[in-house]
């Protein structure tokens, strides 16, 4: 019996897109479940933000989902998706399959680390209470 569909699930259309993409999986034995419905695992915990263990039940048991992603990010075919779904919307939306510029903002790289800014003036001021 189908479950009831959840927003994050891939439509017919999402899924023409990503199906020929997704590597072909060669194993002994026939598969429990289908790569769409292992897909539409990992973009419920992706979307909702949740802990792999509280996929929902009407979904493969969260270890199978979770060593699906395992699986796709390890052969390089996760980065090969996405890459190359990205690729394909800059080109229907007219652009280079590429991005050509990349902009970084200081303060956000500034801040990055532990104590950020604060961490930095302590420094300073440690410093010029020294020399003095």
């Amino acid at each position: 019996m189908p479950r009831k569909a959840y927003p994050s699930d891939l439509s017919d259309q999402e899924w023409a897109i990503i199906e020929p993409l997704l590597p072909r999986m060669q194993t002994g034995r026939p598969r429990l479940h289908s790569p769409r419905e292992l897909l539409n695992g990992i973009w419920y915990i992706l979307r909702s933000g949740e802990a792999w263990r509280m996929l929902p039940h009407d979904f493969p048991a969260w270890q199978t989902v979770y060593s699906y992603f395992r699986l796709l990010k390890r052969s390089g075919s996760w980065v090969r998706l996405n890459d190359a779904l990205r690729e394909q919307l800059r080109t229907q939306a007219g652009r280079e399959k590429e991005p050509s510029t990349i902009i970084i903002d200081s303060q956000s790289v500034k801040t990055a680390e532990k104590g950020g800014g604060v961490a930095m003036m302590g420094a300073n001021t440690s410093k010029a209470e020294n020399d003095t």
